[in-house]
């Protein structure tokens, strides 16, 4: 399988990102774009000047609003918010060739994971996974970074890898689908909880209890949909979860600062034209738990914080209550 020419989809700072490892050394890419003014700055100015301003794009980049010029792309990169895949896929050409989901989450309305929403869509499409630590604007920069690719058709991992490999963008193989998939999905809400303790004061002891005890929730749950453990341990689980927890960099560990510096959550996300997947993942992730038997207090918090249902002191107050237990399990 030979994937030449690939469009993507989803004009912001992670899609232009690919967009740009997509095009390296001259290869066509088609990126496609929501905001004309997007698709504007990147034709004439080689530059996203909205999500990634200041840092060149390569010319082989040609950017669109017309999803049925993706018909002529090999394959599609899907780095749509996880909440519009769905609405984007169903708009776009019918689809026989390989998706490549870059977005991390778990569609609110239905609860599905993402590859099943795509596969609902486009059932005739092979579908991968594309899941690892990853901010947009040190990939686009060329800085290195290591992802995992997913999927039960190898020859798509196989493909889509060597279309898109380079020195500074490594890439493994899996075919475990769905770990990949809950740990990008999870640790988008387990970087808010991060976040709160960032904005809180309460120190770096605190935040990697956080990420410990936020490790096991991610791991509980992945079990239930069959995933791995080398999965969750390597790049797509917990590789992605320290690099989201630790910096402003990233938009749900950034909206939990916020929150704990005291600023009203409903405020915080009104005004973000950058989408923190965290807040829509949380409630569904909750509900899911739930629905699984599978305890998950963090991501509860996190959901209690965002809706208003509690307070971050109240929330610090029930965390410190809890009474012992093993720590495995």
């Amino acid at each position: 399988m030979i994937l030449d020419r690939l469009g993507v989809i989803g004009g912001g700072a992670w899609g232009t990102a690919l967009a740009q490892v997509a095009a390296f050394g001259g290869r066509d890419t088609l990126l496609w774009a929501l905001e004309p003014e997007v698709v504007q700055s990147v034709n004439t100015r080689h530059e996203n000047a909205v999500f990634l301003p200041g840092l060149p794009l390569d010319p082989a980049i040609r950017a669109t609003s017309d999803l049925a010029e993706l018909d002529t792309c090999d394959a599609w990169l899907v780095v749509t918010p996880a909440q519009h895949m769905r609405k984007v896929l169903s708009a776009a050409p019918p689809c026989f060739k390989p998706l490549i989901l870059c977005s991390k989450g778990i569609e609110e309305a239905s609860g599905e994971l993402l590859h099943d929403v795509a596969q609902a869509i486009c059932p005739s499409a092979s579908v991968a996974v594309l899941s690892g630590p990853t901010f947009a604007h040190e990939v686009a920069a060329g800085l290195p970074t290591a992802v995992t690719v997913a999927s039960e058709d190898a020859a798509v991992a196989e493909a889509i890898s060597d279309r898109i490999a380079l020195p500074q963008f490594r890439i493994y193989l899996s075919d475990d689908v769905p770990g990949a998939e809950v740990g990008g999905a999870v640790k988008n809400v387990l970087a808010i909880a991060c976040g709160v303790v960032e904005g809180k004061g309460l120190g770096q002891n605190a935040r990697a209890a956080v990420i410990a005890r936020g490790f096991a929730e991610m791991t509980r749950f992945a079990f239930t949909y069959g995933a791995r453990l080398e999965t969750l341990a390597g790049l797509s689980g917990l590789g992605d979860l320290v690099l989201t927890c630790n910096s402003t960099s990233s938009r749900n560990f950034s909206l939990g600062k916020s929150i704990g510096e005291g600023r009203a959550a409903s405020d915080l996300m009104a005004d973000r034209r950058t989408v923190a997947e965290g807040a829509f993942t949380a409630p569904v992730l909750r509900r899911l738990a739930d629905e699984r038997g599978v305890d998950m207090p963090l991501v509860t918090a996190v959901d209690d914080l965002l809706s208003g249902r509690a307070s971050v002191d109240f929330i610090l107050e029930q965390f410190i209550a809890r009474p012992a237990r093993a720590q495995y399990g």
